[in-house]
């Protein structure tokens, strides 16, 4: 048997290195807002002969748009964002693109925001998650009512998707600095499918140590855990893997604009699946054998 709960320490240095990094990253970097946020127009080009991302960015530039981010989309694709301009201006803007680069320029998606209104979205989707964090700490309270201390499992759960989403958020922060990454709204949509997901992992390990706990397999809590992860561990990797295959078709065959939203869902998949296994259900053993102290202990001598 897998002795889960013996390297809950490595699990929980794992995710504070992880953790750390991404609160660097936005600390440094922060975060790059695509147009749902931060207004303007995003357009995607398509260049037939293709051409050179950074040629592109030197007529981008030669034009007076030398603030504009771009993307490369692959295949000859680019999705652009500038200041708010309208779809005129966007036809006539990747005419001359094609003209000064040899090559026929296509608009293959135009997108058109204020900043007031990508400021609403900001706020709106901020808010969205917070309600979705509280409302599963409720019903993991009400769904374990009958088990003692059930506030206690709702707080664990909660804290394992609080750090699927900062990993998440931090990865996409390197992204944006090392990739030109932005998010819109569509990263927020993919946060909340990765929410419910991570919840719906964690529940059925937290159903199954319910059910231990009612048969009384161990008088040791640590060991009643452990066990239930391991009974529950082939359901969780199958499913997981199941939605993995699934993702990746979308990820390596989808379109340019949901790239970064299946990126989302692939990586919330996975941290999602580590976090229900390694994280939640150690948090449990650690607060029902009070083992906070043996914890900074350990944290130490890693560090």
């Amino acid at each position: 048997m897998i002795d889960f709960v013996g390297k809950k320490h490595w699990f929980f240095l794992i995710s504070a290195i992880l953790i750390v990094v991404g609160i660097i990253s936005l600390a440094v970097f922060g975060i790059k807002p695509g147009t749902d946020f931060a207004g303007g127009t995003s357009m995607t080009l398509q260049f037939s002969p293709p051409v050179e991302q950074a040629q592109l960015r030197e007529e981008m530039a030669n034009l007076g748009y030398d603030k504009a981010t771009i993307q490369n989309a692959g295949e000859g694709d680019f999705i652009i964002h500038v200041t708010e301009i309208t779809s005129g201006e966007a036809k006539a803007l990747a005419e001359k693109i094609g003209t000064e680069l040899n090559s026929h320029a296509r608009i293959t998606d135009y997108y058109l925001a204020s900043p007031r209104v990508g400021a609403e979205t900001a706020r709106n989707a901020g808010i969205a998650v917070i309600i979705a964090a509280v409302a599963m700490l409720f019903y993991i309270v009400w769904a374990f009512r009958r088990m003692p201390k059930p506030f206690r499992w709702g707080t664990c759960a909660i804290i394992a998707l609080v750090h699927d989403v900062f990993i998440i958020v931090g990865i996409f922060s390197l992204l944006g600095w090392l990739a030109g990454v932005e998010i819109d709204a569509l990263f927020i949509t993919g946060l909340l499918a990765v929410v419910g997901y991570s919840i719906n992992n964690t529940v059925v390990i937290f159903d199954r140590i319910r059910e231990n706990v009612s048969k009384h397999i161990s008088t040791d809590f640590a060991v009643t855990v452990n066990s239930s992860i391991v009974e529950t561990l082939g359901r969780s990797l199958n499913t997981s893997l199941t939605t993995l295959f699934v993702i990746l078709a979308l990820f390596l065959f989808g379109g340019a604009t949901i790239h970064y939203f299946v990126l989302v869902l692939l990586l919330g998949v996975i941290i999602g699946t580590y976090s229900s296994i390694c994280i939640s259900s150690q948090l449990l053993v650690v607060w029902e054998k009070r083992e906070w102290g043996a914890l900074l202990s350990f944290a130490k001598r890693a560090g």
